[in-house]
């Protein structure tokens, strides 16, 4: 019978759960704003580690990715010491821009809304008159 989920996608999620406490708790840096870790991606030999972080305040955010960055290093430290799992890979921290083009969509769906009511409202002012 195969396996559900494959070992990278397992790692993946664990890495997660266990970054989240360990940045929350152990990450003492004020660069590093409000975030959350949108997803992992793990590579095939689990020699790689992408976390793709969500900054809360926009003007933080490449102060935030570079701060984690530079504390990546202590991260992986500790997740060996708290994983079972004989190589930790090597974390690499992205942005993750999918909240401020979502709500970039939102604006635009809105404002072409707004206008669509008020081309409306014009016309049948005009079938009035």
């Amino acid at each position: 019978m195969p396996r559900e989920f494959k070992r990278s996608e397992r790692v993946a999620g664990t890495l997660r759960r266990e970054l989240a406490q360990l940045i929350q708790k152990e990450v003492k840096d004020p660069e590093v704003g409000f975030i959350g870790l949108s997803d992992v991606e793990v590579s095939r030999d689990i020699s790689h580690a992408k976390i793709y972080v969500t900054v809360f305040e926009a003007d933080k955010a490449v102060a935030s990715i570079k701060a984690l960055n530079k504390a990546a290093g202590y991260l992986r430290m500790r997740l060996g010491q708290e994983m079972r799992i004989r190589s930790v890979p090597q974390l690499h921290f992205e942005h993750d821009a999918s909240v401020e083009t979502g709500l970039q969509m939102d604006s635009l769906i809105e404002a072409a809304v707004a206008s669509d009511q008020h081309g409306a409202e014009a016309v049948e002012n005009e079938e009035k008159e």
